[in-house]
């Protein structure tokens, strides 16, 4: 059974000294160094807006090819487009007609959206190691500046041709790609076990809040000035970003300039036990482990439908439900900004679930992954099914996508969960390590020290 933390009494004359000490020596605070100006906060929304521009700079095409196609190539390819008839009233100011049409087809556009994702495989899984070796934080910083830069140059490529913008698309891929690896290099060296829910859906939920603002943002960008200025717009963001981030950040607790000593010790403390011991990469073991193949599948799953709704919602606005370019950002971004807000809830109840309710973190994130995997399956599927109700699509997409933000405190950080490791070897010849659970306990009494992943019970 839980108890609550407390004084340790003091051992009975019986028990051996060495049964008398706590396991997890220097166990933090019962109660965690404050949230106001902390440092792990202040990155927690640092990494929130850094993902607000990682994704307004990823989504930004999406909304800007809509405009930068000569609309009479599309509607020729496209057998589909005329199922649904126009609703839209015209729109009556004066629109800007200046930015430069393209004659491409609708499987040059899929391959011109698609380019990103190409190099976006590519650093997925070096990212991680690059991250061990140079650090979190510069990578992460230059990752989101290389990709600010391209955007700059998109409309200078697209002048070019398709295959240079296809490639300058790719590169962007290349630095969006390590972005998630950094940045959760980073957090498991400043993440309490106990925040973690809570840290991680603060900062990845930048990402849906930068596509609630980029989609419609790029929408009245193109209606008022031209396609051109929605790159100009978001790569200057980008740069902007990068300088508060080399300037403010740290990889880690024991580096940062600013942070206080009770907050530092917090941190230290609570991650103690979980800092592996191990050098070298364990990958036999990796690629056998079940619970890593979960997450890989859960991964794949989620973002099959996510990233093809991010991508290729605002072409389906245009061309099947016929919404004119500045309702099409609007709609387009309503799914994220319902995603965002279930981000920001999960993440406080899902914490508050094992924190206050001794909920086990496996239960947590078994749930919360259900929630945020079923719920958008139901509901995407029924959209196929309404026809031209363009209240009803709207309202299932919507519905879907803001469900995904379960998600966010579930598969998505289950990583921190199961990656880090204890180090037992001092331990085995005296005691039972058993895996799963919250807390570890001395013989006699529950202790309140928590070691995320291992109970630790003496043998007798």
């Amino acid at each position: 059974m839980m108890r609550s933390p407390g004084r340790d009494p003091a051992p009975s004359d019986g028990e051996e000294a060495s049964d008398s000490t706590p396991l997890l020596q220097g166990a933090w605070p019962a109660e965690g160094a404050p949230v106001c100006c902390s440092a792990r906060y202040n990155l927690a929304v640092l990494a929130f807006f850094g993902f607000f521009v990682l994704y307004a700079l990823r989504v930004n095409l999406s909304v800007a090819l809509v405009d930068m196609v000569d609309s009479n190539t599309t509607s020729a390819d496209n057998v589909t487009s005329k199922e649904c008839a126009e609703h839209s009233a015209p729109v009556k100011i004066l629109r800007s007609q200046t930015g430069k049409r393209y004659q491409w087809d609708a499987e040059t556009q899929g391959w011109i959206l698609g380019s990103f994702f190409y190099g976006y495989i590519v650093t997925q899984v070096p990212g991680g190691y690059i991250a061990r070796k140079v650090g979190g934080k510069r990578l992460l910083g230059f990752g989101i500046l290389g990709t600010a830069v391209f955007t700059l140059f998109t409309p200078i490529a697209a002048d070019f041709g398709v295959g240079a913008l296809v490639v300058l698309r790719a590169l962007e891929g290349l630095g969006e790609g390590v972005t998630f690896p950094a940045m959760h290099a980073m957090w498991s060296s400043w993440a309490p076990p106990l925040e973690r829910s809570k840290l991680l859906s603060i900062s990845y939920a930048g990402a849906q809040l930068g596509t609630v603002v980029s989609l419609p943002l790029s929408g009245i960008i193109c209606l008022y000035m031209n396609w051109t200025y929605v790159f100009y717009l978001f790569g200057i963001v980008g740069i902007i970003w990068f300088i508060l981030w080399i300037s403010l950040v740290s990889d880690t607790p024991e580096t940062h300039m600013r942070i206080s000593q009770y907050e530092k010790e917090y941190i230290l403390s609570s991650l103690r036990n979980q800092l592996s011991s191990q050098k070298s990469v364990p990958w036999v073991p990796m690629l056998k482990s079940l619970p890593l193949w979960a997450i890989v599948v859960a991964h794949f799953s989620y973002n099959w439908t996510f990233y093809t709704l991010l991508t290729l919602l605002p072409t389906y606005m245009k061309e099947i439900l016929r919404f004119n370019i500045q309702e099409n950002g609007f709609l387009s971004a309503l799914p994220y900004l319902g995603c965002w807000l279930c981000m920001i809830l999960s993440g406080q109840a899902a914490d508050n679930l094992r924190a206050k309710w001794n909920v086990s973190t496996v239960c947590v994130r078994r749930v919360f992954t259900l929630i945020g995997m079923i719920g958008p399956a139901v509901f995407l599927v029924a959209a196929g099914f309404i026809g031209c109700d363009y209240s009803l699509a709207v309202a299932f997409l919507t519905i879907s996508t803001a469900l995904g933000g379960f998600c966010s405190s579930g598969f998505s950080i289950n990583h921190l969960d199961i990656a880090p490791s204890l180090d037992v070897s001092s331990l085995r010849q005296r005691h039972f390590i058993h895996p799963y659970h919250s807390f570890c306990t001395r013989r006699g009494t529950p202790g309140p020290y928590l070691s995320s992943g291992y109970v630790i019970i003496p043998k007798k």
